[in-house]
């Protein structure tokens, strides 16, 4: 074993030296042996190539010695080998399969003490220690973020306890921006179907017109107020702005139905106002029609507005080819009876105005017939008929249902006899079918009848 040792630290040497380190491997191999053995031996070894001229035989050492000296040279072969001792390779360590063969071919060790043992248990000890310290962490991350989420969530409940009006206006602020950008979304989606349909407008239903009518006024009102409210600092100052005048800055979305029902109302008066106003301008054109085939029948219909009544649908329709051509068509009318109708209708002002009663007036007359094609004026709901009632220029506050009803028909009549050239009739189907409305003649004048 001294013997493989030292070989093995001859080893680390570099490879020239191999004849000087054999020598003495060969040396003390033979001091194992008898004495005479040995020094015979090293002769040969120190002369290995002197050539043998003598006649004598050399003398031979015994077989025994031959074998020890084999076995000793064989295992410091093997030994040398298992070192790789090699001039142009590195030292390399054994690996794990010769480690395995070399252990197999020693004998069994006794099993190691009981000290690794402890020591792997030591080692686990702070992994446990390490994996119970990020649950506790964990477990705290939890806590902390679940009561903030439920914190934030309940913070309107807070908020509403100690600010009740506050938080009842960011309630109303907040449902009506979810309304408002929900219609948007419709609008969009409505205003992509009227341009792709080969039917185009006519393709729509009545709330889907009613709706494509009316949010394009809504956005440009709206605007501003979102802005506003939406720019840092000036956002601050601005929203209670807005809310403190609701009517000029928001739109109904907004509103609270109190506040809905008033401004209707509001608007409602303001647009019967000008109901005198056209009139007069229908009775100042009369006379520049006397040419006319039904100048006589139309003068009774003004005759019958002037003495307190209406005239039927069928009449209405006989005399429509007098607003085809003429003072009473939408070229022929100057600026002050296209003006009073603008503000009849309830429409924002802009510089071409007879566009826009163009406009207008072909959005309800395809209401109309959409009406006709969902099943008539009886299948609308209380809140599509005050709606419908409130468009058309009748106030439909205390009315019943079957008085709306009643209304819409004569004017759904009308409206579906009547074609592209008798727009302004339809224009004037507020006057010549609700100038004597009682509901509209107390909410002008603040009396029942007229």
């Amino acid at each position: 074993m001294a013997l493989v040792l030292r070989v093995a630290r001859y080893a680390q040497g570099p490879a020239t030296f191999w004849p000087q380190d054999r020598r003495r491997l060969l040396h003390l191999c033979t001091l194992t042996t008898t004495a005479a053995t040995t020094r015979a031996l090293c002769r040969l070894q120190q002369q290995p190539q002197e050539r043998q001229f003598s006649t004598k035989p050399a003398p031979t050492a015994p077989a025994q010695i031959k074998r020890n000296v084999a076995a000793e040279i064989t295992s410091v072969g093997k030994a040398l080998y298992e070192t790789g001792w090699d001039a142009n390779k590195p030292i390399e360590k054994p690996t794990t399969e010769q480690s395995i063969r070399s252990s197999s071919n020693r004998p069994s060790l006794p099993p190691p003490p009981q000290d690794t043992k402890a020591k792997d248990e030591n080692r686990k000890e702070p992994d446990i220690i390490k994996s119970k310290r990020e649950q506790m962490r964990d477990n705290m991350q939890d806590y902390i973020f679940t009561r903030y989420f439920n914190y934030v969530k309940n913070y309107d409940k807070v908020l509403e306890k100690n600010f009740p009006k506050a938080m009842q206006l960011y309630r109303v602020f907040f449902d009506g921006v979810t309304d408002f950008f929900g219609d948007m979304k419709r609008f969009l989606k409505i205003a992509r179907i009227a341009n792709d349909s080969p039917q185009g407008i006519r393709a729509l239903n009545r709330q889907e017109l009613e709706l494509y009518m009316q949010m394009p006024r809504d956005m440009m009102k709206v605007a501003p107020a979102l802005i506003g409210c939406s720019l840092p600092m000036v956002g601050y100052a601005f929203f209670p702005l807005v809310f403190w005048y609701p009517r000029t800055f928001l739109t109904a979305h907004f509103w609270t139905p109190q506040q809905r029902s008033e401004f209707q109302s509001c608007y409602m008066k303001r647009r019967l106002s000008y109901n005198k106003a056209v009139f007069r301008c229908l009775q100042a054109k009369l006379k520049a029609t006397v040419k006319h085939p039904k100048h006589s029948a139309f003068a009774d219909i003004l005759g019958q507005l002037g003495s307190g009544t209406h005239p039927t649908p069928e009449m209405l329709i006989d005399v429509r080819d007098i607003f085809a051509d003429g003072p009473y068509s939408l070229l022929g009318m100057p600026r002050k009876h296209v003006k009073n109708l603008i503000n009849l209708h309830g429409l924002p002002g802009s510089i071409f105005k007879r566009h826009r009663l163009h406009e207008h007036s072909f959005l309800v007359h395809y209401m109309d017939q959409a009406i006709n094609r969902e099943g008539g004026v009886h299948n609308l709901t209380p809140a599509s008929l005050r709606y419908s009632c409130y468009l058309r220029g009748l106030n439909p506050d205390g009315l019943s249902n079957e008085e709306m009803i009643e209304w819409l028909r004569k004017w759904v009549k009308v409206s579906t006899s009547i074609q592209g050239e008798h727009i302004t009739l339809f224009l004037h189907l507020p006057i010549l079918l609700g100038y004597n409305h009682p509901n509209n003649w107390k909410t002008i004048y603040g009396k029942r009848d007229p």
